[in-house]
């Protein structure tokens, strides 16, 4: 039996009122978790609308795609739920209601929990063979609403996925010494954990599934209107592994430099300009 069971299969939608009182029950977990808060859940909810994901999980990039390729994350692309079929669509808007949010407040403690309408990094996640994704801190607001990132969300989608196929995804304690927590990204394995300047994780082996399968997940964020306006918005701050070998991101170590010395009126016209 699923944690959460989805009570319409076609759509992917919840019991609003079970699932108001979900999460109380993992919430010492969630917040004694070592590095930092997070919960790792399998079985999270009915395979039946995963199994429909997969099926109909994009085989070509949407208009608002990002593909990645570069030292820090490798062969990686992102997909837009607004471009899915109705029944994918609906299971990703649903998973930014109103219910499932206070699913999420009653585990992590946190009030007033805000779903993302744009679903700016969020979607379809999927890497393939010789793929990763390098050690990071995500972003720390959404520019667009002005808003606090505080939870990530991750929902696996990878059937007999194994220990040493790569992608399993790492948390790293705040001083970037060591590895704390290591998460094989197995079929309906679900992990949630709050997003701060120092809550590093990332998914640094390259990706070597013996059939060449690729790394596929959920990826949802969420927010609190909590941003403070005197704290510096962050891009994702990649952070090398010691002794790995890991690059450096020095094209965002360098836009940062210039953005701290700049007069302010310039950044922002060249901000636009990048846009």
């Amino acid at each position: 039996m699923s944690y959460i069971e989805v009570t319409d299969k076609q759509f992917g939608f919840f019991d609003a009122l079970a699932l108001r009182e979900k999460g109380f029950d993992l919430k010492d977990k969630y917040t004694g978790a070592d590095p930092f808060p997070h919960i790792v859940i399998d079985d999270f909810c009915s395979p039946e609308i995963l199994d429909a994901c997969i099926e109909a999980f994009p085989q070509t990039p949407d208009p608002d795609s990002r593909t990645f390729d570069r030292d820090q994350e490798r062969y990686k692309t992102s997909f837009n739920p607004d471009f899915m079929a109705p029944q994918l669509r609906s299971f990703f808007y649903s998973l930014n209601s109103r219910p499932f949010l206070q699913f999420l407040e009653n585990m992590t403690g946190i009030e007033g929990l805000i779903s993302d309408p744009y679903f700016a990094g969020g979607g379809f996640h999927q890497t393939k063979t010789g793929g990763h994704l390098s050690i990071h801190a995500d972003f720390n607001s959404h520019r667009k609403l002005n808003l606090k990132r505080r939870l990530n969300l991750l929902l696996y989608l990878n059937k007999n996925w194994e220990d040493g196929y790569g992608g399993e995804l790492e948390l790293w304690d705040t001083q970037m010494a060591r590895c704390v927590q290591r998460v094989v990204p197995s079929f309906n394995r679900c992990v949630v954990f709050s997003t701060t300047d120092n809550s590093y994780h990332g998914h640094p082996d390259p990706i070597g599934h013996p059939q060449g399968e690729p790394r596929r997940s959920i990826a949802l964020y969420y927010y609190t209107a909590t941003w403070n306006e005197a704290v510096r918005k962050k891009t994702t701050q990649f952070k090398p592994r010691p002794n790995s070998g890991d690059k450096t991101d020095w094209t965002i170590k360098r836009r940062e430099f210039f953005d701290n010395i700049m007069p302010p009126i310039l950044a922002r016209a060249i901000k636009k300009i990048r846009r």
